[in-house]
């Protein structure tokens, strides 16, 4: 099962900017924590972290054919990217959007997500562990997917 987990702009970031929200623990040591979990479950997972929003389209697109499944953590671009909600949607790959915060909690512009409509499922507001948490359900409804053909 391959699954690709996608960062969006500022990711690279984490615990750099807004401790309040994000905590202190660098990006690098949360990617490798996802990537240790993904190794127990099985999955071979790429990781992928790109502040450019068309970048990360190509990314998805390139993934059609080839990828079984997609994490999603779009930062920003999840409050406003029509074109990235199409992406999602045009390659047909069962897709978790996952939050590190609670965006129904936040900015009131942070409460919306155009992307969530062509999601399977959106996990938030549990830190690095909505990352687990996706990775598992993900993983779950791959596998249930699977044994139904």
């Amino acid at each position: 099962m391959k699954i690709l987990f996608i960062l969006g702009p500022n990711l690279n970031m984490v615990g750099i900017r807004d401790r309040a929200t994000y905590g202190t623990e660098t990006a690098e040591s949360i990617n490798a924590d996802v990537q240790r979990f993904a190794d127990e479950l099985g999955v071979e997972l790429e990781i992928y972290q790109s502040n450019h929003e068309g970048d990360i389209i190509d990314k998805i697109h390139a993934a059609y054919g080839n990828t079984d499944g997609i994490m999603i953590n779009a930062g920003a671009l999840t409050h406003y990217s029509y074109a990235l909600a199409d992406a999602i949607s045009s390659v047909h790959i069962p897709t978790v959007e996952t939050h590190m915060s609670n965006i129904g909690a936040r900015e009131e512009f942070r409460r919306k997500s155009v992307i969530s409509p062509v999601c399977i499922g959106t996990i938030a507001g549990f830190g690095k562990t909505s990352y687990f948490l996706g990775l598992r359900a993900l993983e779950d409804h791959l596998g249930k997917k699977e044994n139904v053909k």
